[in-house]
């Protein structure tokens, strides 16, 4: 792991990292810090990056609200990543069938299942690396990602023992179920109802498919992208719950 760039602001300290090819951002408390931490890797949506607004703002108000360790990569093809022939090629398909009448769901689950099978192991090597950090440390792991996180990371929460929590959502069961059957910790779940991209039916079976004894629906009503702030505020306390005071 190379870090790049090291800045603080607000009782949050951000560093800007490369580790191999996969650029990324830890964030951390500000000045010393009681290690190890519980830590939270945020998992960004199709067309976003490592420190889009919705993740900026959740992994700011985990270090200073929570007192916690967050941390995002740009998955392939997004943010300083080069952009990678195949995946614009299925893209440009995809695209051009859902133009010509084809059901976008499908085709966006199998697009997700394909980037899957390279981010899964990739995360896990960030958590490694990140874990090894001495500010850091082998706290407890959660996971946050809606619509492509959610994709990536429900093979990712099914593959990786170290994660305690995930909140997930904005995704259907079309690839993800197989995956979500092998899931057992606790999940927050959301739904928008009137999504445009994700039909509610398989928001729902993808729901149902976890195997997870504790998991609750969180479904509020408007489209993909609106998911109202009140949501934010239930993902810290899931969280504080899960990964917070008495987790050793």
């Amino acid at each position: 792991m190379r870090f790049l760039s090291d800045t603080s602001s607000d009782g949050v300290r951000e560093q800007l990292f490369a580790l191999d090819d996969i650029p990324g951002v830890l964030w951390t408390p500000e000045g010393d810090t009681a290690a190890p931490l519980p830590l939270v890797l945020l998992g960004h949506g199709g067309g976003r990056h490592k420190k889009a607004p919705e993740i900026l703002t959740l992994a700011r108000r985990l270090v200073t609200e929570c007192g916690f360790a967050a941390v995002s990569v740009d998955v392939p093809a997004h943010g300083d990543r080069p952009k990678a022939e195949e995946y614009d090629r299925i893209a440009t398909e995809n695209q051009a069938r859902v133009e010509a009448g084809e059901e976008p769901a499908p085709l966006i689950a199998g697009f997700q299942a394909l980037v899957a099978r390279q981010t899964v192991p990739e995360w896990r090597a960030v958590l490694d690396a990140v874990r090894r950090l001495h500010r850091v440390g082998t706290g407890p792991v959660g996971y946050w990602g809606v619509s492509l996180g959610c994709g990536l990371g429900v093979p990712f929460v099914a593959a990786e023992p170290r994660v305690r929590a995930a909140v997930l959502g904005l995704g259907g069961a079309s690839a993800s179920a197989e995956a979500a059957a092998r899931i057992t910790v606790p999940v927050e779940f959301l739904v928008q109802w009137d999504d445009e991209r994700v039909p509610r039916d398989q928001s729902l079976a993808l729901f149902d498919a976890l195997a997870s004894p504790e998991k609750s629906l969180h479904a509020n009503p408007g489209r993909h992208g609106e998911i109202p702030p009140t949501e934010l505020d239930s993902t810290l306390r899931f969280f504080r719950r899960h990964l917070g005071p008495g987790w050793r």
